[in-house]
C-alpha cells in the first residue's frame, strides 16, 4: 500500500469559527541597538485592517527584529508601536492580543495536538467545554480533525507547524505574527502551506506580519512586501510593484533574477549595446552603470547582438538559457520552452528596453564582463 503525503494535499474550505476584529498596526521611526549595532534604524511600516505584508531580505536585515519588537519579545531603543491608534510599548506580550508562529514548532511533546492547540486558551481560564469546541474548530481550519490525538513525534514537519498555526489562532487574537514558519519544510510541503496560511489569513481578516528571506514566498502570498537593508524599509509596494518598478538596484537585486548590463548613464537615461533605458529610483550623475534588467527582458531574434549558448534549464513553464556575448558578459534570457538552444549555438539577442534600475559600475577601466561581475 502507497503511502500519502498529507502535507501536500489540498484542505477542504472550512467555514472561519470567527472572523478577526479590523486592527491598524504602525511601527514609527523604530529604533533597536544592540550595544554599538543598529538592528532597527529609524523603521517605520504601516499596516491596514486584514492586511498581509511580508517583510523581505537578507539575514541580519532586521526583519524578525521589527516582528518582535511588535510582539513585545524586544524592547525598542526610541519610537513608538502602535496597535489601533494606541501605543502598546508598556504592555506585556501575553497581553498585545498576538498570534504567533515561528520557524520551530515549539509543541510539548507530553501533549496532544488538541491539547497543544487548547493550551492558551487554557492559561485563558476559558471553560473545557468551548475550550474543545474552539479548539477543534482551528484544527478544523488547517485541516487536521482525524488528527487531534495524536502526539507530535506521530505527525510530519507539515502537520506540526499546522498545529502551531492552529494554536496561534485558537485565542482569536487581533494580529497575526509568522517568522520563518515554513522554511524547516521540504520544498512541496512549503507550497502547500504557504497557500493554506494565505487561505486562512483572507477567511478570517486578520491583519498580518510575514518575515521570510525566501523571495517567492513573500511575492506569492503578500499584499504588499517591504524590503529591508540595514535596518530600514529600502522598498514597500505590492509584488508587482516590487517586481516591474525596483526603485533601487538592491531591491532588483533581491527580488527575482537581473542581468547586470554594463552602460552609460546621461540625463536619466542608460545607453547599453544599442539600446536606451530609463533610469528608476533616485537620480544618480551622469557615468558609467550597471543596468539591472530582467531575463524575460532579453530577447533572441535574426538580428541584435551575436552570443554564443552556453547552458539552457529547463523550468517547467519557461527555460532559461544563458549566452556568452564576444566581449565576455554572460546574459541569462528567459523564454518559451518550445524556443529550445543548445550548448555551442550561435544566437543573437537584443533588449526590449523600458525603465530599469541601476548601480555604479566598480572599475571604469575593466571589461564589460568584469564590471557586470
Amino acid at each position: 500500500m502507497t503511502a500519502v503525503n498529507t502535507d501536500s494535499m489540498s484542505t477542504p474550505a472550512v467555514a472561519p469559527a470567527f472572523r478577526a476584529e479590523p486592527t491598524t498596526v504602525e511601527l514609527v521611526d523604530v529604533v533597536k541597538d544592540y550595544g554599538g549595532t543598529r538592528a532597527l534604524d529609524h523603521f517605520s511600516l504601516a499596516m491596514k485592517p486584514g492586511e498581509f505584508v511580508a517583510l523581505l531580505g537578507p539575514s541580519g536585515c532586521g526583519k524578525t527584529t521589527a516582528l518582535r519588537a511588535l510582539a513585545g519579545l524586544e524592547a525598542v531603543t526610541a519610537g513608538r508601536i502602535l496597535v489601533d491608534g494606541e501605543d502598546i510599548q508598556a504592555e506585556p506580550t501575553n497581553r498585545r492580543d498576538m498570534g504567533m508562529v515561528f520557524q520551530a514548532y515549539s509543541l510539548f511533546p507530553h501533549m496532544t495536538a488538541l491539547q497543544n492547540v487548547e493550551y492558551g486558551l487554557r492559561m485563558r481560564k476559558v471553560a473545557r467545554g468551548e475550550r474543545h469546541e474552539r479548539a477543534m474548530e482551528s484544527l478544523a481550519l488547517v485541516g487536521l480533525v482525524g488528527r487531534e490525538h495524536r502526539y507530535a513525534h506521530e505527525l510530519s514537519g507539515g502537520q506540526q507547524q499546522r498545529v502551531a498555526l492552529a494554536r496561534a489562532l485558537v485565542t482569536r487574537p487581533r494580529v497575526l505574527l509568522l517568522d520563518e514558519p515554513l522554511s524547516a519544510l521540504d520544498a512541496k510541503v512549503r507550497v502547500s502551506l504557504r497557500d493554506q496560511i494565505r487561505r486562512i489569513q483572507t477567511e478570517l481578516g486578520i491583519t498580518t506580519l510575514f518575515v521570510t528571506h525566501d523571495q517567492e514566498e513573500a511575492l506569492a502570498v503578500a499584499d504588499r512586501v517591504a524590503v529591508m537593508s540595514q535596518g530600514r524599509i529600502e522598498q514597500i509596494g505590492t509584488p508587482e510593484e516590487l517586481y516591474a518598478r525596483p526603485q533601487s538596484a538592491f531591491v532588483a537585486d533581491f527580488v527575482g533574477l537581473s542581468n547586470r548590463i554594463p552602460g552609460e548613464l546621461t540625463d536619466g537615461v542608460i545607453r547599453a549595446y544599442g539600446t536606451e533605458f530609463d533610469m528608476l529610483g533616485a537620480a544618480q550623475s551622469d557615468g558609467l552603470v550597471l543596468a539591472l534588467v530582467r531575463p524575460e527582458d532579453v530577447l533572441f531574434g535574426s538580428e541584435g547582438i551575436a552570443a554564443t549558448v552556453v547552458t539552457s534549464s529547463f523550468l517547467g513553464s519557461v527555460r532559461r538559457t544563458s549566452v556568452r556575448l564576444e566581449d565576455g558578459l554572460v546574459l541569462t534570457v528567459q523564454h518559451e520552452v518550445s524556443d529550445r538552444r543548445e550548448p555551442g549555438e550561435t544566437v543573437r539577442v537584443s533588449f526590449r528596453g523600458g525603465p530599469v534600475s541601476a548601480s555604479r559600475v566598480r572599475g571604469a577601466d575593466a571589461s564589460p564582463a568584469e564590471r557586470a561581475s
